[in-house]
């Protein structure tokens, strides 16, 4: 048997035009639903809870990561995986969403946001008579 082949991908640089000097990059997110909510976990490494914004402005939600670069200043890598640079995601949120109830944590570099779902979008029985 031989061992697995790492494969490295890519990071995706945002290619809008941006505001802040530096590279912006698209970070991974993972989605997933429960029964009352959306889950968005974002990877965000190197932002702490101080430099992440998220908005929500006409039906759009948007995550942006500052990274604090003056931590990279002396350092001098012979390698790695994923550029330095902030971070830029966007999302259409459904009407399905309550969005007055969003919330968000940072733990350990990752944003995790739930979007409760509205009652009119949870999952119900429907009671049959007899």
């Amino acid at each position: 048997m031989t061992a697995p082949e790492l494969t490295v991908r890519e990071r995706q640089e945002v290619k809008d035009e941006q505001t802040r000097p530096g590279r912006t990059y698209v970070p991974d997110v993972d989605i997933y639903e429960t029964p009352d909510s959306l889950w968005l976990e974002v990877d965000l490494p190197g932002v702490d809870e101080t430099s992440v914004q998220v908005n929500l402005s006409n039906g759009v939600l948007s995550i942006d990561g500052q990274v604090t670069l003056k931590d990279y200043d002396e350092l001098r890598p012979r390698y790695t995986e994923y550029g330095i640079g902030n971070f830029a995601r966007r999302f259409s949120v459904s009407t399905e969403v309550d969005t007055a109830r969003i919330a968000g944590r940072m733990r350990n570099g990752v944003l995790e946001l739930e979007l409760p779902k509205t009652e009119r979008a949870k999952p119900r029985q429907i009671p049959i008579s007899r």
